[in-house]
């Protein structure tokens, strides 16, 4: 599995363009209507409608889950799983001006006390878990679009050992609705399909609970 360099939708061999992005908001919960920082050069975050469909997707799921953010870019979705109820929420990302960005839109949505921000490259991270480290509910991976299905399916796999809690789990892929589809491990089942623009959010859960 490659790991490859931080921040939420880049495209494989550079970013999609160079202009900043208008800042984002919080769509609901503690942190409604609070406006994120300057979005770092070369991170596109998930539009409004596609977070708001994604959580209407999830509901209850979100209430007082262990939320695991991997490819963060802004922080946008795991800020707004903690504006809605999430337990807390561990941020990765490999460019240090994401995670800069993270820090500051955690202080913005005073969410900052259930969070942890990590500056690392998220295969590397994925292979290093710690024994004493609690297994999530609910992880988010939105990896940079144009990755090979080996890749996407390399993030899946490292997933699934030791990472997802045994009681029940949902794992947010993002990729471009143009890319390969990724192999999953035999006991995932795929539950659903959300497509904005160009952007494809598959939401997976073990096959027990889907």
């Amino acid at each position: 599995m490659g790991g490859s360099r931080g921040s939420c939708s880049w495209i494989a061999g550079g970013p999609r363009g160079t202009a900043r992005l208008p800042p984002v908001r919080v769509i609901a919960g503690s942190a409604r209507g609070t406006r994120l920082g300057p979005v770092p050069a070369g991170v596109r975050p998930l539009s409004d409608r596609a977070r708001e469909g994604l959580f209407a997707s999830l509901g209850p799921d979100v209430s007082d889950a262990r939320c695991l953010d991997l490819f963060a870019g802004t922080g946008a979705v795991g800020i707004e799983a903690l504006s809605r109820g999430a337990g807390s929420c561990t941020f990765v990302d490999a460019a240090r001006e994401a995670t800069a960005a993270i820090r500051s839109n955690l202080e913005r949505a005073r969410v900052s006390g259930r969070a942890i921000v990590q500056t690392a490259d998220v295969g590397v991270y994925l292979r290093r878990r710690r024994k004493d480290e609690h297994p999530y509910e609910l992880v988010f991976l939105d990896p940079p679009y144009g990755l090979t299905e080996p890749h996407l399916s390399g993030y899946l796999t490292a997933l699934d050992a030791g990472w997802l809690a045994p009681e029940g789990w949902t794992v947010v892929l993002t990729r471009g609705h143009k890319s390969s589809v990724p192999s999953v491990p035999v006991h995932w089942a795929t539950r659903r399909h959300l497509r904005y623009g160009d952007s494809l959010l598959t939401l997976y859960r073990e096959d027990r609970w889907a």
